[in-house]
């Protein structure tokens, strides 16, 4: 890392898909709602900050969700609306940096390093995002401003909602110092029962080690626990711009079976496909199918076109073909899902721009 730090922001809307439903229906603000299916795989998409203080949180079974507060309102998703502001929010990233890396519909890193917007600080860039988002599009968004990507993450997490946290380079190391490993952004439940058994609690506890050590016990993970234990992070903003593939995958309530909802199911999937394809305004040239059986075993069977994919009745006619070939049928699917990559590309300039802090 050269001596000037980035300036990186990361920016975490708060209960996305419940505060949209709240917004759009006032009958819903102040209630508990979950957005998410109440049928026998169901499950909590996003909880709203009035059910969370239940306990209540995504990932969690809707079965378990209404035995702990039986009064809570299950909404539907709406994927498409939540598309649709996701992308209104990217126009308002847009307006300050052209490096955007989104994770999901709800959250993105920035990299402000360099930034032609008036605005003296990574700080204060981040304040208006938070400004414009919420009058323009009635929502909360927290931000984490730091000099690395792993910092930002866990800076917009200390203030929700409506936060604003910044960790300055020569508060990094001592902050990770303090951090439960719980905490630590891609360390998973697995990792951190394996890390608690080695009696590591908080980022101090990593420092005891060589990084040698860490790889024997963490694999290549332990590379990256070493370094961020000091406060490095050497990953940058990978540009959406570079974005690998577009996909839509579904899985099903419960699994299918008959050929005929088969067919209606890989339609729906087909369509919704076809149109986040048609957005992208991109043109690939490898598709790829993906389903999983009722064993939960997952198949993928790809074709790469020599030309960039442009004719919808002829990808369909390809897929549909293609599914039949893999399925068994009368085996129960489980999900099914589509997807391009090979993207032309068209690399942009950013041209020359003020650094910031």
């Amino acid at each position: 890392m050269s001596k000037e730090f980035r300036k990186i922001i990361h920016i975490d809307m708060d209960a996305f898909y419940a505060s949209i439903e709240q917004r759009d229906n006032p009958e819903l603000r102040g209630v508990p709602i979950a957005v998410g299916g109440t049928g026998g795989r169901g499950v909590v998409a996003t909880a709203s900050y009035e059910a969370r203080k239940y306990g209540i949180h995504s990932a969690m079974p809707a079965h378990l969700a209404l035995r702990i507060y039986p009064r809570l309102v299950f909404v539907q998703p709406n994927f498409e609306k939540y598309q649709q502001v996701s992308a209104k929010i990217h126009e308002i990233f847009r307006r300050y940096t052209p490096i955007i890396e989104p994770l999901s519909l709800d959250e993105a890193f920035l990299d402000v390093t360099y930034s032609d917007f008036h605005l003296p600080s990574a700080t204060l860039l981040a304040k208006q995002i938070k400004k414009d988002i919420q009058e323009e599009l009635n929502l909360i968004a927290s931000a984490g401003i730091s000099y690395n990507k792993f910092l930002a993450k866990i800076a917009s997490d200390q203030d929700k909602p409506d936060g604003l946290f910044v960790i300055l380079p020569e508060q990094g190391p001592e902050f990770i110092k303090e951090l439960p490993i719980e905490k630590f952004f891609g360390v998973g439940k697995v990792t951190a029962e394996r890390m608690k058994d080695n009696d590591i609690f908080k980022g101090a506890d990593l420092l005891r080690f060589s990084k040698i050590e860490l790889y024997q016990l963490f694999g290549k993970m332990g590379g990256f626990l070493y370094n961020i234990a000091r406060g490095i992070d050497y990953r940058e903003v990978k540009s959406e711009r570079k974005r690998k593939s577009v996909g839509v995958e579904s899985t099903f309530p419960n699994d299918i079976v008959d050929e005929i909802v088969i067919i209606e199911r890989f339609t729906q999937i087909f369509e919704a496909w076809w149109k986040r394809y048609q957005s992208h305004q991109k043109s690939g040239k490898s598709v790829t199918l993906k389903v999983r059986n009722q064993d939960f075993e997952t198949l993928t069977r790809s074709f790469t076109d020599e030309n960039y994919i442009t004719d919808k009745l002829k990808v369909r006619a390809q897929l549909e073909e293609l599914l039949f070939e893999t399925i068994e049928l009368g085996a129960p699917l489980r999900l099914l899902g589509i997807s391009i990559s090979g993207f032309e590309t068209n690399e942009e300039g950013i041209g020359r721009q003020l650094t910031l802090w």
